[in-house]
C-alpha cells in the first residue's frame, strides 16, 4: 500500500518559492554575464589596439586570464548569494509561519474550551487582519457561551421556586398536614401557570433569536390595533386597576409589520407596565410619525426602573427585584422577545426611567409608505 505524501506545509513553501526566485535570477545572471562579458572584454582589448598596443602576443591570456576571474568571482557570487538567499527567505519565512502557527494554537485552545484566548497581533497587515477576525468571533461565541450558561443557571432559579412549592403543598396534601381548599388549588393553579408560562415564552424566545419566526407583514392602522390590546387587558383587570388611555393618533400613517407580532410587542409591553403601575395610575400608548418611521411609548406611572438597571432590562430574566418580579408573574424574558421581535421589523427599542416616576418604553416601526415592494405578493407574503 502506497503511504501519501505530506504536502509541504507554508513555511517550506514559502522558503521553496524565494529560492526558485533566486535560483531563477542567478541562474539569468550567469548566462547574461557569460555571454554579455567576453564581448565587453574583446571590445576592450580592440580599443587598447588602435592605440597602437601590441596586444596580439598577449591577447589570448588576458581572455584566459579574464574568463577564469569571471567564473570564480561569479561562483562566489552565486554561493554567498545562495546563502545570504537562503538565510533571509529563512528568516521571512519564519516570520510569517510563527504567527499562524501561534493562531492555529489559540485556536485549538479555545476549541478546548478556554474561551479567553485570543491572537496576538504581530505587525504583519494581513495576518493581523486575520487575528482581528478572529478575535471578534471568539468573543462573540465567549459571549454567546456566557449567555448559555447564564440561560441554564436562571432557567434552574426560576423553575425550582414554583417547583419547590408545588412540590411542598402535594407532600403536605400526601401526609394530611395541608387541609385541601379552593384556596390551596388556586395556588396550585398559579403556580402551573407560571411554569408554562415560562415555558412558552422560552419557546417563543428561541424561535425568535433563532429567526424562525413566520413574518406576514402588511400595512397595519396602529390605533385599532392598540385598541385591540387594550380590550383585552380591560377584561382581565379589576375595576381599580390602572387606566389604560390609546393617545394613538386615529389617522396615523400606517407601519409596514406583522399585526400579531406587534400585538404581542404591545401585549408584553403593556402588561409589564401593568404588574409594576398601581390601581390608581396610568398607562398610555402615544406614537410620533417620522419621516420614515413611526416611534410608539408606553409610558407608566408606576414605581420605575433605576438609572443602573435601565442598561439590562432587555436581558433575558434580568429582574431589578425577583422576588417583587416573580409574585407579579412576570416570566423574566417579555421584554426580551419585545426587543427582538421590533428589530425583525427593522426597528429598534429603548427605555427611559426614573425611581417613583414611572417607566416609558419606546420603538420604531418603519411606514407603510416608505416601504418598496420586490414583487407583487410582497404586500401578503414578506
Amino acid at each position: 500500500m502506497n503511504s501519501r505524501r505530506r504536502p509541504l506545509n507554508l513555511q517550506r513553501r514559502l522558503l521553496l518559492a524565494f529560492l526558485i526566485v533566486l535560483a531563477a535570477c542567478l541562474l539569468v545572471l550567469f548566462i547574461v554575464g557569460w555571454v554579455a562579458a567576453p564581448q565587453f572584454f574583446n571590445a576592450h582589448l580592440d580599443r587598447l589596439a588602435r592605440t597602437g598596443a601590441d596586444l596580439s602576443v598577449l591577447r589570448d591570456d588576458l581572455e584566459a586570464g579574464f574568463e577564469f576571474a569571471w567564473v570564480m568571482g561569479t561562483i562566489c557570487a552565486l554561493l554567498v548569494g545562495c546563502l545570504v538567499a537562503a538565510t533571509l527567505s529563512l528568516y521571512v519565512s519564519r516570520r510569517v509561519f510563527q504567527p499562524l502557527a501561534e493562531l492555529s494554537s489559540v485556536a485549538e485552545r479555545f476549541g478546548r474550551g478556554q474561551w479567553h484566548e485570543r491572537a496576538p497581533c504581530v505587525g504583519v497587515t494581513e495576518i493581523d487582519r486575520l487575528a482581528n477576525s478572529f478575535n471578534v468571533m471568539a468573543g462573540r461565541l465567549e459571549s454567546i457561551e456566557r449567555r448559555r450558561l447564564d440561560l441554564i443557571a436562571d432557567l434552574t432559579h426560576e423553575l425550582r421556586t414554583p417547583l419547590t412549592i408545588v412540590g411542598g403543598y402535594l407532600e403536605g396534601l400526601t401526609d394530611g398536614s395541608v387541609e385541601a381548599d379552593p384556596e390551596l388549588f388556586a395556588r396550585l393553579s398559579r403556580e402551573t401557570h407560571r411554569v408554562r408560562r415560562l415555558v412558552n415564552d422560552l419557546q417563543e424566545l428561541s424561535r425568535v433569536e433563532a429567526g424562525n419566526v413566520p413574518m406576514h407583514r402588511q400595512p397595519v392602522a396602529m390605533h385599532r390595533l392598540v385598541e385591540e390590546v387594550f380590550a383585552k387587558f380591560r377584561y382581565q383587570l379589576p375595576e381599580e386597576g390602572p387606566a389604560l388611555l390609546n393617545d394613538v393618533p386615529l389617522y396615523l400613517p400606517t407601519v409596514w409589520a406583522d399585526p400579531d407580532r406587534i400585538e404581542q410587542v404591545l401585549i408584553n409591553l403593556v402588561g409589564n407596565a401593568i404588574r409594576y403601575t398601581p390601581p390608581e395610575g396610568k398607562i398610555t400608548v402615544s406614537a410620533t410619525a417620522g419621516a420614515a418611521a413611526v416611534r410608539f411609548e408606553v409610558r407608566d406611572t408606576g414605581i420605575g426602573i433605576a438609572p443602573e438597571d435601565l442598561p439590562h432590562v432587555f436581558e433575558r430574566f434580568w429582574r431589578a427585584d425577583r422576588s417583587r418580579s416573580r409574585l407579579s408573574g412576570g416570566s423574566g424574558i417579555g421584554l426580551t422577545i419585545v426587543k427582538r421581535l421590533v428589530e425583525l421589523h427593522s426597528g429598534s427599542v429603548a427605555v427611559t426611567s426614573s425611581p417613583g416616576q414611572g417607566s416609558c418604553f419606546s420603538f420604531t416601526l418603519p411606514m407603510f409608505a416608505n416601504h418598496t415592494f420586490s414583487s407583487k405578493s410582497d404586500i401578503s407574503t414578506s
